[in-house]
């Protein structure tokens, strides 16, 4: 199979970003520059990419609190991330949500989420809300191994089935729930046989290798559109970061992270695929590296410079203003 050269150029160019993004995001938390937590999403950068690659700009997607690479997939702007980051006033919750809560409702991105589970029933509300008023979008939920365990994920998934919602479920299986890996608290091998239980339609795919999760979206998107109801994919991958920036990792052994990482990077065998065949050439993939690198330090330093929100500013836009209506 072949591909269009500015898809693979933009495959690469959203998987880099991703990935300068999450390694800048790191290395200023160690630097105590970030106030919160941050959870890394690098080594996962083909499943976000992938997907949202087919997905409109009305679409919705709700995330995890390891979201960043949601948001950029789906559009997301880096400085308003970074800021956002940073706690100042430009960013996308206007510093008051940090990194495990930006959300972008223009570009359909309805929010990273602090809960383990707390997207599920975000998208089915947005997949019903646009059957109900007759629109075209679809709603994608991405979750985790951990998070499939949740009794909201079963709950979703029964409610999206019996109301044939246009819901694609994509399960980033890392292998690791927090601290705790996938094998001992799941009894299956895979997430997707549990889609069975609801008459719903599931495939499986390599997590790492975008091209794979990006042909078999777009045949699921192009499925759920079509008006036959919810689809699981789950995306085989693995987390080569901790659960959080300074996590010891007492949990698993270093050369098993090592040795996943040096075989399976998502970007590096993007690289290698696409070269060996001649699609692009290895200057190309190292220009989108520089101009990528780049745009994210002019993010860090816009952001640096930009204002926090002011104290008499700290309990505005936490909930949505409306007049009360006197039936005395």
């Amino acid at each position: 199979m072949s591909y269009d050269t500015e898809l693979l150029l933009r495959l690469y160019r959203q998987m880099a970003k991703i990935r300068i993004f999450e390694e800048k995001a790191q290395e200023l938390f160690l630097a105590g520059e970030l106030p919160g937590f941050v959870h890394l999403y690098v080594g996962e950068e083909a499943i976000a990419v992938g997907i949202c690659e087919n997905l409109c700009q009305n679409d919705f997607i709700t995330s995890t609190h390891r979201g960043h690479g949601h948001c950029i997939a789906k559009g997301a702007d880096a400085y308003r991330m970074m800021a956002e980051l940073y706690g100042k006033r430009d960013g996308y919750c206007k510093g008051k949500g940090g990194s495990m809560h930006i959300a972008d409702f223009s570009i359909g991105m309805l929010g990273a989420n602090g809960v383990v589970g707390g997207g599920y029933n975000l998208a089915v509300g947005a997949a019903l809300a646009g059957k109900i008023l007759q629109q075209d979008h679809i709603a994608v939920c991405f979750f985790g191994d951990g998070a499939s365990n949740r009794g909201t994920f079963h709950e979703a998934m029964n409610m999206a089935a019996a109301w044939n919602l246009p819901v694609l479920f994509v399960c980033e299986n890392n292998q690791y729930a927090s601290t705790t890996p996938y094998r001992m608290t799941t009894a299956v091998q895979d997430i997707a046989v549990r889609a069975q239980g609801y008459g719903m339609p599931a495939r499986i795919v390599d997590g790492n290798d975008v091209l794979e999760v990006y042909d078999t979206a777009r045949d699921l998107v192009e499925w759920i559109r079509a008006g036959n109801g919810p689809m699981l994919l789950e995306c085989k991958t693995y987390r080569v970061k901790g659960h959080y920036v300074g996590d010891p990792e007492l949990y698993r052994p270093k050369a098993e992270v090592d040795h996943q990482f040096a075989s399976n990077d998502p970007l590096k065998r993007f690289a290698q695929a696409v070269i060996s065949r001649e699609w692009l050439t290895e200057r190309q993939l190292t220009n989108i590296m520089a101009e990528t690198a780049e745009l994210i330090d002019q993010a860090v330093s816009m952001a640096r410079k930009a204002d926090y929100p002011a104290a008499c500013e700290l309990f505005t836009d936490l909930y949505a203003e409306r007049e009360v209506q006197d039936h005395a």
